[in-house]
């Protein structure tokens, strides 16, 4: 299938043949004509699979094709995603496909002054991509009205989850109006998502293009284990030994993102740190810096990671195994996106195992080990702990690897 047979009209065809995209992806070539037809999604679908693409065209033909009502614009279609840059990336996407409509978009999020988006608001707008917080601010102030929108996206459903945004969600549901197209896009589908779904969804077309949590089959992931206290390290050790020229390495904290970030620097690898912490400015800049090759690493927590992406990125390093399975999907989806491969490293200590089982439970996989002993999937904790492990045990494994001989 390509797109030139799924009846997107002419400025759109055009837009995507000036990016080079001719295959939809297949959450594109399932959703895309459902959407037109203006029937309600639930798209689940990993990350990287095209979700902004499977909304956005469809949603640009519909809203040119009904023009709005002479006078001001207002919003038409609302577009709630969970991160700034995340917002960003679907704005910038709106820009690209729709460059031959005459439709407006603008984006709003919190972090930054919000005097140059009330501008943009006050101008008239078709598309509005947001944010809960900064949303709810607006329309409180009475900057944002939605009494006129006609359709509804929630992009990443399962993170606002994870970011104790649902509350938020449910606040603007509520200011929507009843009749409206809805769309729900997650990686994952929880039970408190599915139930929302319900709630709010109109008898809903389902899309599905891989079972829940599972992770791409072009990326090759591996476990790397080791003590708590060498993980530096190792990591030091994996980015020089297998030449890593660009990697996106995930931090459970904002403070551990800073350390890493650090460490990296004094090795002589060039790393920054985005998270919530950091300015918007910062944010942008070293992501900036990341997709120009200017950084190396792109240290990260899970909240500033989502949204970010990077083209080719061949790496994902996972310095902590995060607790909560579904977040592994997440991260690791940053590389081997649209069908290209990738590698996902983690280096995992004795209590993350736990973790690592938790994983390949959701995954259905067991993860290849490259240093230390296997973890097996329903396998119980090994009987000995750190308090009993000689602290030179983990080095002598290190020696029995190739990888990590010194070369002559």
């Amino acid at each position: 299938m390509l797109f030139e047979s799924m009846g997107l009209i002419d400025p759109i065809m055009r837009a995507l043949n000036e990016e080079g995209y001719h295959t939809p992806t297949p959450i594109q070539a399932q959703a895309i004509q459902p959407i037109l037809e203006g029937r309600d999604i639930l798209g689940c679908a990993q990350t990287g699979t095209g979700k902004t693409a499977a909304f956005s065209l469809p949603l640009l033909q519909r809203l040119n094709e009904q023009p709005h009502a002479p006078g001001r614009r207002p919003i038409r279609a609302l577009i709630l995603t969970p991160t700034r840059e995340l917002a960003i990336q679907i704005k910038e996407s709106l820009d690209a496909y729709g460059r031959h409509l005459p439709l407006k978009n603008t984006v709003i999020f919190g972090g930054v002054g919000q005097q140059p988006q009330v501008m943009a608001l006050r101008s008239g707008i078709d598309i509005l991509v947001a944010t809960p917080g900064r949303l709810l601010d607006l329309c409180q102030q009475g900057h944002v009205s939605l009494k006129n929108l006609e359709v509804f996206i929630l992009d990443e459903a399962d993170r606002m989850l994870d970011m104790g945004f649902i509350h938020d969600v449910r606040k603007v549901i509520a200011m929507l109006p009843q009749k409206r197209q809805s769309l729900f896009f997650s990686a994952t589908m929880p039970a408190e998502i599915q139930a929302l779904a319900d709630k709010i969804l109109t008898r809903p077309f389902k899309v599905e293009v891989a079972p829940p949590a599972t992770t791409a089959e072009t990326i090759q992931q591996s476990i790397y284990r080791c003590d708590k206290t060498e993980k530096k390290g190792l990591l030091v050790k994996i980015i020089t030994e297998q030449n890593i020229d660009r990697a996106l390495v995930f931090s459970r904290t904002k403070h551990g993102a800073d350390r890493i970030a650090k460490d990296l620097n004094k090795a002589g690898i060039k790393a920054e740190a985005i998270h919530g912490n950091k300015s918007q400015n910062a944010r942008q800049n070293a992501l900036k810096n990341f997709k120009n090759s200017q950084t190396r690493m792109l240290v990260a927590t899970d909240i500033a990671a989502r949204g970010i992406d990077v083209d080719d990125l061949t790496h994902v390093i996972n310095f902590d195994i995060p607790n909560v399975p579904e977040t592994y999907v997440h991260r690791i989806g940053r590389t081997g996106r649209a069908g290209a491969s990738g590698i996902a490293i983690s280096l995992c200590e004795e209590e993350e195992v736990a973790y690592v089982r938790d994983i390949q439970k959701l995954t259905r996989i067991e993860i290849p080990v490259a240093l230390g002993e296997a973890i097996a999937m329903g396998q119980k904790n090994n009987t000995h702990t750190r308090e009993t492990q000689k602290p030179t045990d983990t080095k002598k494994k290190f020696n029995k690897f190739k990888f990590f001989r010194r070369k002559n």
